[in-house]
């Protein structure tokens, strides 16, 4: 039996109303136990919830990515879903680990990302400046605010971070322990937002494919 089923990225080739369906017949049958989608907007969310109720949305989520603010989170609070962030370090780039300066290995699929060429790196600094200077008060690193952030946004929302380094795994747990005030989150999202993130997300094509509406 698999735990999860879910769709990943949304086209308009098959109605939502159709994937819904069939994982509803593969739960009815004991096949399947939960439904999830990825990176899809409020409408497909509420589509998909009214034929087979949806256990979680995996979507990008972080600070220099808060798209799914305006829509789709008040959807899944309303609706009861829970939701999964991925990317919540921004690939690496939140942690301050690297710069304009930094080269990616051949195949690192950064080196496609609009949001990663150089002159954009070097813009998009300002954030990780900003999180560095809340970690040297909050005695925490640069990721461990951003991840701290995400977890105090709202009780139902998982962050999924990436790591192959038990060093890193050591750090990014270690952003549980991390507090914030009321006032401090209001603080970090007030500045966060006053800064703009430059380059796209993807490349313009797989854009279109992904993106929560």
């Amino acid at each position: 039996m698999l735990d999860f089923c879910g769709e990943h990225g949304i086209t308009s080739d098959v109605p939502i109303e159709e994937v819904a369906g069939t994982v509803k017949d593969l739960i009815q049958a004991g096949k399947v136990k939960h439904f999830g989608l990825s990176e899809a907007s409020a409408d497909t969310i509420r589509r998909a919830h009214a034929v087979q109720p949806v256990t979680a949305l995996q979507s990008e989520y972080s600070l220099w990515e808060r798209r799914v603010e305006t829509a789709v989170l008040p959807t899944l609070e309303e609706l009861g879903i829970g939701f999964v962030p991925y990317s919540p370090l921004g690939r690496g780039f939140l942690t301050g680990k690297f710069d304009e300066t930094t080269t990616f290995a051949p195949g690192d699929f950064r080196n496609i990302l609009p949001r990663f060429a150089a002159e954009a790196r070097k813009a998009n600094k300002a954030l990780v400046d900003l999180l560095g200077r809340i970690g040297a008060r909050k005695q925490a690193s640069p990721a461990q605010v951003a991840l701290a952030w995400l977890l105090a946004q709202k009780p139902w929302i998982v962050p999924i971070p990436g790591t192959r380094k038990l060093e890193r795994l050591d750090e990014n747990l270690g952003a549980v322990a991390l507090q914030f005030t009321a006032d401090d989150l209001r603080d970090i999202g007030s500045a966060a937002s006053a800064i703009a993130v430059h380059g796209a997300r993807y490349p313009e094509a797989l854009e279109r494919m992904t993106g929560p509406g």
